[in-house]
């Protein structure tokens, strides 16, 4: 693992992930985990977690699994194509870890699979996924 690549993205978030507080934990080749503490402005009008916030916290995992680079600063930025989601359980409180795998795929294109558990390790969300690599520098 690059610590140096990771320290970056997590220093460096976007605007969404700094607004819902998601937070890059770990990152690999082929492998992202990000988590999120659950609060109130993440529930939905039955107090559970808005179904939204699963697919972005899948969607996110899913994207850095396909993008991770070795080399020290080396970027690499993703284009979500399509994305599936499956709700398996609500939750409404309590800290979420999302885990994102790369399953395959070529130069331009990559296939991902993940899904989110509670702290308790109990299933909430899976997805998968498919990514364009984005070329050109980062903006």
């Amino acid at each position: 693992m690059n610590d140096a690549n990771l320290a970056r993205e997590q220093a460096k978030a976007s605007g969404l992930r700094t607004l819902l507080a998601i937070g890059l934990t770990e990152w690999s080749p082929d492998r992202a985990l990000v988590e999120m503490e659950i609060a109130p402005h993440h529930l939905n009008r039955s107090g559970l977690l808005h179904g939204g916030i699963l697919a972005t916290l899948l969607d996110t995992a899913l994207g850095y699994a396909g993008c991770f680079m070795a080399e020290p600063g080396g970027v690499r930025r993703t284009l979500t194509l399509s994305l599936t989601t499956n709700f398996i359980a609500s939750v409404k409180a309590g800290r979420l870890c999302t885990e994102g795998r790369r399953t395959g795929g070529g130069k331009t294109i990559f296939f991902a699979e993940g899904d989110v558990r509670d702290a308790d390790g109990r299933l909430i969300a899976t997805a998968t996924g498919t990514f364009k690599y984005l070329s050109g520098p980062p903006r």
